[in-house]
């Protein structure tokens, strides 16, 4: 594991920068972000984390101690509105024990988290993701403590305590997707279904019921990485068939709209488990799995299509790492050395 922190400056293009260390070195936390802060928490050392820790994203220094979860765990989906961070589900000892709490913190102050209420299910959130919009947080997806992809979706209303409620289904059993939303939509693109797919669902995150068809991406695959402007989404790499079969293809759709992907380009090196994240213009995808942990990263102009763009490289090749970004900088921390 690698306790490494890099940071770049969304405007401008050129290696990453040390912007400090983590506390520990930490593989797989949840990571969420308000303008000013990123905060992870949780995450696995060979042991299960309790820590939330947070840096000012304007400032290079290291993370610094908030408090603690209520239980140690990993695999937590990670959501919330900029103002207030929600950790939904997790797995709190390590392979199956799942949990079904729901914490919350104020990102602005320092303490440990809250209780924010339950969730109604168990899941394993390795392979589920959150969808956001201002008000709302929504969790879908992932697998059961079996091992087996579940289509059950829930949310919660971010500034108002409580347990998740329903909010429809996935219209196929789903783990492994990209999820990418703007403020109004949530998407979701490829999977395994068991079987890896190239279907993109969408859902109005304003409004419950269940997943509808968007379109398709231009191939199957899993372990995208996915990011969205507020017009656009777009999915980056992937794997195709199996561990040491990434792929570099980067699709794209208006989210306004439905209908299948079209090509956007390519990424300079094809891989899987890239963190992400986005300006309101730029989209970028880091180190990942090659196979093996790679240091790349790569650039899109949202807008525009073309292949991606070097921009540099993180200061360490890693897999698994979490993203988290602001308007000018993105914040990559934690993550593995090689991939899992």
């Amino acid at each position: 594991y690698d306790s490494t922190i890099d940071y770049i400056n969304l405007s401008t293009t050129g290696d990453a920068l040390d912007f400090g260390d983590l506390s520990d070195n930490t593989s797989i936390p949840a990571a969420i972000a308000s303008r000013t802060r990123g905060v992870r928490a949780g995450g696995y050392t060979g042991s299960n984390s309790n820590k939330i820790e947070y840096v000012t994203i304007s400032i290079k220094s290291s993370y610094t101690d908030i408090g603690d979860l209520d239980e140690s765990k990993h695999w937590i989906q990670g959501g919330g509105n900029g103002t207030r961070g929600i950790f939904a589900g997790g797995n709190a000892d390590s392979p199956v024990g799942h949990t079904n709490t729901i914490e919350y913190i104020t990102i602005a102050s320092t303490g440990g988290s809250k209780d924010f209420g339950d969730i109604a299910r168990k899941p394993s959130t390795s392979s589920g993701s959150a969808m956001n919009s201002p008000t709302r947080s929504v969790f879908g997806g992932g697998t059961n403590p079996a091992g087996s992809a579940v289509n059950t979706m829930e949310y919660v209303t971010t500034s108002t305590l409580g347990n998740a409620a329903d909010f429809g289904d996935l219209t196929d059993n789903n783990a492994r997707y990209g999820g990418c939303s703007n403020a109004i939509r949530g998407l979701m693109g490829g999977g395994t279904t068991p079987s890896i797919t190239a279907s993109i669902t969408y859902i109005t995150i304003a409004t419950l019921g269940n997943t509808l068809d968007f379109g398709d991406l231009t191939s199957a695959r899993r372990d995208v990485g996915g990011c969205a402007s507020s017009t656009r989404a777009v999915w980056g790499g992937g794997e195709t068939a199996g561990a040491t079969t990434q792929t570099d293809t980067i699709d794209y759709v208006t989210i306004a709209t439905t209908g299948n992907a079209a090509d956007f380009g390519n990424l300079t090196d094809a891989r899987r488990g890239q963190a992400t994240g986005a300006s309101p213009t730029r989209g970028l995808f880091a180190a990942g799995d090659s196979p093996g942990a790679v240091n790349i990263i790569d650039y899109i102009t949202i807008a525009t299509t073309g292949n991606a763009t070097d921009f540099g490289d993180t200061t360490a090749a890693r897999t698994n790492s979490s993203g988290c970004s602001n308007t000018t900088r993105a914040v990559l921390g934690g993550g593995t050395v090689s991939p899992t």
